[in-house]
């Protein structure tokens, strides 16, 4: 199913897709490039925001879930890509362990668990499931409301190496973002590849270095293209030292809440913008949706309620926020089914093999989706990411916005790749 896009078939969204569309081989050229020099992240989910005059990823997660939301369609894809992506890592890979999440009775997230585990099987490897939960103490059978069943069994630690009983793989993949830190069990493991790596976990990266390398990224995409990068980069500010449940650092917050706000009215009247330009204020690390908030104007900062400034306190694992980003709001203009929807597009190595659309019928367009009572429909990004249609005007075709939603993800992969180049510990230093 192709969801019907209601977005303005008229005006700047569309000289960009008409742009993007003419500049296909040069973008393409471009990637490959850069590819030559950076390493992409295994695998990458990038949420977007097409506000009908800008588009602009909002969130880049380097251990992405929901991977059971893609259609059957886009299995093909992925197993070729984690076939190539393998093949570069470790040619003679035969075992494969994924270590997930530790919150093991969530059914939505183990279903995640067991397609990962059948796209690297179809790939060609033994895949089998190792939790570092303390809850699993011996090979564990989950039963899914679909019908499929995941075994968790207790991961082994022996000197250098990470494995399960009678089970010792070449490569671990993590599909858990150590947002409590990287556990004991998985340091110095120096004769295994490690999948993504440490420093690629939310208790070491930083959403504002990110955005920083994105920028960085679509200021030379923009060059060339011949476009203002501001059209697929959210504007953003970082403040420390806020502490949302006692109401300190609540100053230097709102000066710089004030100050990103001036910036997007600029761009706002630059462009013959109507709307009321708002900010995003959420934890410069962490995911699931939580400690984010919209403000539209910074007086809005003194008056939280309890509620609200609990919910900003703590995100996942109970982690304190006391370092926030502040991201330009990027309005959504897409809908399925009359619910407001935003794309998420899902990579695997540099290949984009699928997304599906988030959509919430209880939220508003300026506001995050991804909350309790969101839901998906998959994209059929399978027909399209690099198979565009020319000749089709912009605004009418799927595969062409499903194409440059492509283009804007890879995008936001490539800037990972730079961040994850800058934050490796282990990088080799060449005066």
């Amino acid at each position: 199913m192709v969801p019907h896009l209601i977005t303005a078939l008229t005006g700047p969204i569309n000289e960009l897709e008409q742009r993007i569309l003419d500049s296909m081989p040069a973008i393409e050229r471009w990637f490959r490039l850069e590819w030559m020099e950076h390493t992409p992240p295994f695998y990458t989910s990038v949420d977007i925001r097409n506000a009908g005059f800008k588009l602009a990823p909002v969130d880049t997660n380097l251990f992405p879930g929901g991977w059971n939301n893609l259609t059957k369609e886009m299995l093909p894809l992925a197993v070729q890509a984690a076939m190539a992506a393998i093949e570069k890592i470790c040619p003679e890979a035969r075992n494969l362990l994924i270590i997930p999440e530790n919150h093991t009775r969530n059914t939505f997230y183990l279903a995640n668990v067991v397609q990962l585990q059948r796209i690297f099987n179809m790939a060609g490897l033994n895949v089998r499931v190792g939790s570092i939960s303390p809850e699993i103490k011996k090979s564990t059978r989950i039963d899914l409301p679909n019908g499929d069943s995941v075994m968790l069994e207790p991961v082994i630690r022996t000197k250098g190496r990470l494995g399960l009983k009678n089970f010792d793989p070449c490569t671990i993949l993590l599909n858990n973002d150590l947002s409590a830190g990287a556990p004991g069990i998985l340091e110095d493991i120096h004769e295994q590849y490690l999948l993504p790596p440490l420093h690629a976990g939310w208790s070491v990266r930083r959403k504002s270095t990110h955005f920083k390398n994105y920028e960085e990224v679509a200021k030379r995409f923009g060059k060339m293209l011949g476009i203002d990068p501001w059209l697929i980069n959210p504007l953003f500010g970082q403040c420390g030292g806020v502490d949302f449940a006692e109401g300190t650092g609540m100053d230097a917050l709102q000066s710089s809440v004030d100050a990103l706000l001036a910036k997007v009215r600029r761009k706002y009247k630059e462009y013959g913008i109507h709307e009321k330009p708002f900010v995003i204020v959420k934890a410069d690390n962490g995911t699931y949706g939580m400690g984010i908030m919209t403000v539209r104007d910074a007086k809005e900062l003194d008056a939280l309620n309890r509620k609200t400034r609990n919910k900003m306190a703590v995100i996942k694992d109970g982690q304190p926020v006391s370092d926030v980003i502040i991201q330009e709001g990027v309005l959504t203009q897409e809908r399925v089914h009359e619910a407001v929807a935003e794309p998420v597009v899902y990579m695997m190595d540099r290949y984009v093999v699928g997304g599906f659309y988030r959509m919430h019928a209880e939220r508003g367009v300026d506001e995050n989706l991804n909350a309790p009572g969101a839901s998906f429909v998959p994209l059929a990004f399978e027909h399209s990411t690099h198979l565009p249609q020319p000749g089709v005007r912009p605004g009418v075709s799927a595969p062409n916005r499903f194409y440059m939603y492509g283009v804007v993800a890879r995008l936001a992969m490539l800037a990972a790749s730079y961040e994850l180049e800058a934050t490796n510990p282990d990088a080799e230093i060449y005066d």
